[in-house]
């Protein structure tokens, strides 16, 4: 290791991720690892039965964040919780995570036939509180936890309906008062989840939208249908001093601004986004943006590294960034990779009182 770029921790985790959220320089820049299948994986255990289990969902995560070291854990099980919850048809994979094979509702009409979710009862919402109460025993005040709210209102009322239904809906101007009924319906269900999540001991809370993506939807539709229903979450869980994730997939870059503008404390963002854009357009906290799939499960340790690096100078240089995959790991994802992610954190993403020392070691190497 390089003299100049070794160095002792002098925060906690939970020190440093909230010196982040507050708009200052932690003493290095945090890692939050997206891992819930790779968890299952390096544990050995069959996906299915780890996402229907508090207790193993607990035990792998611990094993990993013991193993690693990140600053964040974050929760969850895939993106079916809540539709579940709801009454959608859910498969449960022996290799991959589980998803919805029927929706619960025929058309926007049936809305009236669903009731509010109760987070200690309905589907496997229990069982996903259960494990965040349990990593909370296993690191005290050691790590700090994201507990996935699962999906926002967008997604969420996707599974409900049925994606090529709710498509169409969208761009059907008679159908936009059932469909914003829903949204409205969707909301209230992710705020009621993201409330329990907190109570079980998370941190802050994760809702994504990945459905809203411009590389599925137009901007015109995110601000229209998805926008003001994650500033509604987001206004809420603020008043009760929850902090919010919000995630979104692909190249979010013509809606990054907007995704800020919803108040959520951090913006988590895909490996496709324009890091020059996302970084001026927002004074959000940027959780990301490392191709999970490309660099994190296929490259190597040094491809990683580099991309880490490159990642930290251009989206974390004064502040305000939390390192991470673009999106979930894939299962096989090599431990040493995501170590790999650690280290380079440790190394290269230490702050002095104007930013990055080590981008300024560079610049100074240059004058010289």
């Amino acid at each position: 290791m390089e003299e100049d770029t070794e160095m002792t921790d002098t925060m906690t985790s939970p020190q440093r991720v909230r010196c982040v959220l507050a708009g200052e320089l932690p003493d290095r820049v945090p890692v939050l690892l997206q891992n819930f299948q790779n968890t299952a994986w390096l544990a050995g255990m069959n996906m299915g039965a780890f996402c229907r289990s508090g207790a193993m969902m607990a035990e792998a995560q611990l094993s990993a964040w013991d193993r690693l070291g990140h600053d964040v854990i974050d929760l969850e099980n895939g993106t079916a919780a809540l539709a579940e919850a709801l009454g959608c048809d859910v498969e449960y994979p022996d290799d991959e995570p589980p998803r919805v094979t029927k929706p619960v509702l025929a058309s926007l009409d049936d809305l009236q036939r669903l009731e509010s979710i109760d987070p200690k009862r309905d589907g496997h919402l229990p069982e996903l509180l259960l494990a965040t109460r349990l990593v909370r025993q296993g690191v005290g005040q050691r790590a700090c936890i994201v507990g996935e709210a699962d999906q926002g209102p967008f997604d969420l009322a996707a599974l409900l309906l049925g994606m090529e239904a709710w498509l169409v809906a969208l761009v059907t101007p008679e159908l936009h008062a059932g469909a914003h009924r829903l949204l409205e319906f969707c909301s209230q269900q992710a705020l009621i989840y993201a409330r329990a999540q907190s109570e079980a001991g998370a941190d802050f809370v994760e809702i994504g939208d990945a459905l809203a993506s411009p590389d599925v939807c137009s901007p015109r539709i995110y601000r229209q249908f998805a926008f003001p229903y994650e500033r509604r979450i987001a206004g809420e869980l603020n008043e009760r001093g929850i902090p919010l994730v919000l995630h979104i997939c692909g190249n979010a870059t013509p809606i990054i601004a907007d995704m800020g503008a919803t108040g959520a404390a951090l913006l988590e963002i895909d490996y496709k986004i324009d890091h020059a854009r996302a970084r001026a357009a927002t004074t959000a906290v940027i959780v990301g943006d490392v191709d999970p799939s490309g660099v994190m499960a296929l490259g190597s340790p040094e491809e990683v590294e580099r991309r880490c690096r490159e990642t930290i100078e251009a989206l974390g240089s004064s502040g305000r960034f939390i390192l991470s995959p673009g999106c979930t790991l894939p299962a096989t994802t090599p431990p040493e990779n995501s170590a790999a992610m650690v280290e380079t954190a440790r190394r290269y993403g230490q702050y002095g009182p104007g930013g990055l020392l080590h981008e300024k070691r560079a610049e100074e190497h240059e004058r010289q």
